[in-house]
């Protein structure tokens, strides 16, 4: 009897064993998206509401169709992504969405002082449209391993959209827009995307021979010629860019951006240095070349010395005031006084009307959101299981980031001034369309990322 039941639990164990655990269901979090969004659109609806109060002692009157419209917008997207990229970060969706709006609000506050040019309706249009491309990119992008085989179509276009702007007159001293019958684009937003596939795919494909191959000089290990001499095409594009277009910032931006990624995908820190080292190179020679970036530098060295000529303050020293007055709390919205920043006050010094009016502390949340943002995509990339994914995560996080600290430095002083847009919350409807673009890409990575190690879905 004790060896036929000790057979019995023998073959039962043993079927246990050999039969299929179940599948582990990863919860897909849609519903803490959707939560997310109506508290983001609540929150632009009362700061619409609220700067309306501030200055007329009354709600504004498009105050109801301004919420419809945002929310309708950010449903549908919701829904995109519900539809196809159910496994997607939670996060980057209602992210975009409130920093989207906060612009609306500020761009709106700022129009109250400049009748005659009115940019929040053109602003709210260019976001339809940049919502829309977040819907089809979400939508037709099954897979991001696809972008890979458009490597070297991404760097071409990305050369051709950078070389237009210098056909064209310059604007504020820097060679960036195309202005055609009063409409104006910025194709560098578009190429810094292209740009990103680019560097992705061909670090991806180089990874091995960018670590391990060629001399090692000082602490770093220089790969062969062939693999290095993209690098440093890249680095004589980037200065290209600063003395052709006069745009310290667009330089900065991509080069900043290629050294990262190269540094994700080599684990070196040596390409760090070398970055940082030919950056400063470049930096230096064209800032005593170039008069347009001279004049910038001078002035982030003495932002006062208008006022001690007797000129009355620049555009730095206004913005520094802004912050100043700001305080903690901030002004409130509608109450301040930076639009005497002047033509800039909409696009490159947008932060110091935030600051103003939203203090200290609400520019903390600002920057919360926009490294909340980052972080995420950071987090999709190492999780993703394929170099390409990992570095085109990475690789678009850090467009984010780079932009917000090189705006953010320059009206505060802290680096010499650029001519860049703050991420969603500036005019320009170039910048909105690419940033919506930047969050569905993250979610398709982070949608893949999940999926991945979900065992209820095929693989």
């Amino acid at each position: 009897m004790t060896s036929a039941g000790t057979g019995t639990g023998a073959t039962t164990a043993f079927a246990a064993a050999g039969a299929p655990s179940p599948a582990l269901r990863l919860p897909r979090r849609r519903g803490i998206e959707l939560a997310l969004i109506v508290v983001a659109v609540l929150l632009s609806v009362y700061g619409y509401c609220a700067v309306g109060v501030a200055r007329h002692g009354s709600l504004p009157p498009g105050a109801a169709g301004y919420g419809a419209g945002l929310g309708a917008l950010a449903l549908v997207a919701h829904l995109a992504v519900r539809w196809r990229a159910p496994y997607a970060d939670p996060l980057p969706l209602p992210i975009g969405v409130l920093l989207n709006g906060i612009g609306l609000v500020l761009i709106y506050r700022l129009d109250l002082e400049t009748p005659g040019d009115r940019a929040a309706p053109t602003q709210l249009v260019w976001s339809t449209l940049g919502i829309t491309l977040f819907i089809l990119v979400v939508a037709a992008l099954r897979d991001h391993r696809v972008l890979q085989r458009y490597a070297y179509v991404s760097v071409v276009a990305a050369l051709a959209l950078l070389t237009l702007p210098i056909l064209f007159p310059a604007v504020n001293g820097a060679r960036i827009w195309i202005r055609i019958a009063g409409f104006s684009i910025q194709p560098g937003e578009f190429a810094k995307v292209l740009l990103a596939v680019f560097f992705a795919a061909y670090l991806a494909a180089n990874r091995t021979a960018l670590t391990y191959a060629g001399r090692k000089i000082w602490c770093v290990q220089l790969p062969t010629g062939r693999v290095l001499g993209p690098v440093v095409a890249i680095w004589l594009l980037s200065v290209g860019v600063l003395v052709l277009e006069r745009d310290l910032g667009t330089s900065l931006l991509f080069f900043g951006l290629f050294v990262v990624m190269l540094y994700v995908a080599t684990g070196r820190t040596g390409w760090i240095a070398v970055g940082l080292l030919l950056a400063s190179l470049g930096a230096v020679a064209v800032g005593r070349l170039e008069p347009h970036v001279h004049g910038r530098i001078e002035d982030w060295l003495y932002p006062f010395a208008s006022i001690d000529a007797g000129l009355g303050p620049n555009q730095l020293a206004q913005s520094l005031f802004a912050f100043s007055a700001g305080g903690v709390l901030g002004t409130g919205l509608g109450l301040g006084h930076s639009v005497l920043i002047g033509f800039a006050a909409k696009s490159d010094f947008i932060l110091a009307t935030a600051g103003e009016e939203l203090g200290l502390a609400g520019l903390s949340a600002l920057f919360l959101l926009y490294g909340l943002l980052v972080e995420r995509g950071y987090r999709a990339g190492l999780a993703l299981r394929d170099p390409f994914g990992r570095l085109l995560a990475v690789g678009l996080a850090s467009i984010v980031a780079l932009q917000v600290f090189v705006i953010a430095g320059g009206v505060t002083g802290l680096i010499p001034l650029t001519g860049m847009a703050m991420p969603f919350l500036a005019q320009g409807g170039s910048s909105v369309v690419t940033n919506w673009a930047i969050v569905a890409l993250l979610i398709r990575v982070s949608d893949s990322a999940r999926r991945q190690y979900d065992g209820s879905t095929a693989p």
